[in-house]
């Protein structure tokens, strides 16, 4: 049973750590780049609470759902728009304003900005300008789904981020044989509208031994982790309607690393697959050429997929 704390204590506690986040290094004329919770809002942290709090501004990707954010944690600050059409010139005027000594936090809708997200040309056009930038660290999707997912290893601890899947099949295929090559864990974004198609084009690519950990609304009332083979994925996604719905990033678990090969095929395995892709799509060419020649499928299908227009 949780031992219950006495409410004069957990006050103090925390006036203690308000008092000390406020009491550190804000410089002026800094850009603050600020973390923000992916769908949990009681994961902001006091140092980013703080930043919010006391910046004179704050440049948002959409000032409706920050401003959400602000009035649960009771920060009045004046929103700016930042988003993709405009960030260039939201950049410009942010420039100007530390120029003149404020302070300017970059927050996105949720997680990280910049990575994935809106903010990396701001980021970049306010150091350039010779202003400082100061990260402040916190909820992040990717790592989240990682620490779920037990995808790396204490003595392989590398994991590659590969962001969002293209919407197009032909040219999501194409990037999927591109990082299926990676002998570390990769973690993918995609939407709920192209999930199965997205898993289909994994398993077929992957193979259905291939493991994967599907997180959906990671840290909401709804979050829900999954760890199983690429062949066993739809029947689970079938077992309950909602896991089809919501926000989802994909861990593609490594496969032991295999010998380095040499992107370009021998002059006789390209004729071959030139012969085989003139009457064939992509994928029985592939699997015609891996049974004939004994390369990789994976190989000649992103080879394959090359010589596409």
């Amino acid at each position: 049973m949780t031992e219950m704390r006495d409410p004069e204590e957990v006050a103090l506690t925390w006036k203690r750590h308000i008092d000390q986040v406020a009491g550190q290094n804000w410089p002026a004329g800094c850009l603050y780049v600020v973390a923000t919770p992916i769908g949990n809002l009681e994961d902001l942290s006091l140092r980013a609470w703080e930043a919010l709090r006391r910046c004179d501004a704050i440049a948002a990707e959409d000032t409706r759902t920050t401003r959400t954010l602000l009035d649960a944690w009771g920060i009045a600050t004046p929103l700016l728009a930042a988003h993709r059409h405009n960030e260039q010139e939201a950049a410009e005027g942010i420039v100007d304003r530390l120029a003149r000594g404020e302070r300017i936090a970059l927050v996105s809708d949720a997680g990280a900005p910049a990575v994935s997200d809106p903010g990396a040309r701001i980021v970049r056009h306010v150091r350039a300008a010779g202003f400082r930038v100061v990260p402040l660290p916190g909820p992040s999707a990717v790592i989240a789904a990682l620490m779920a997912s037990g995808a790396t290893r204490d003595e392989e601890p590398g994991f590659a981020f590969a962001g969002f899947m293209p919407s197009k099949a032909q040219a999501r295929r194409k990037w999927l044989a591109r990082w299926l090559g990676w002998p570390v864990p990769v973690v993918m974004f995609e939407t709920p509208h192209r999930l199965r198609a997205a898993l289909s084009d994994l398993s077929e690519l992957a193979g259905p031994d291939r493991v994967l950990t599907v997180a959906r609304e990671l840290s909401k009332r709804f979050e829900e982790i999954g760890t199983l083979p690429l062949g066993s994925v739809n029947d689970w996604l079938a077992e309950d309607v909602h896991r089809t719905q919501g926000e989802f990033v994909l861990v593609l678990h490594a496969t032991e690393a295999l010998p380095a090969q040499d992107e370009d095929l021998s002059a006789d395995h390209e004729r071959l697959m030139r012969a085989l892709l003139a009457d064939l799509s992509v994928r029985d060419a592939a699997r015609i050429g891996a049974a004939a020649t004994g390369l990789s499928r994976d190989r000649l299908y992103a080879w394959a997929l090359g010589q596409k227009p």
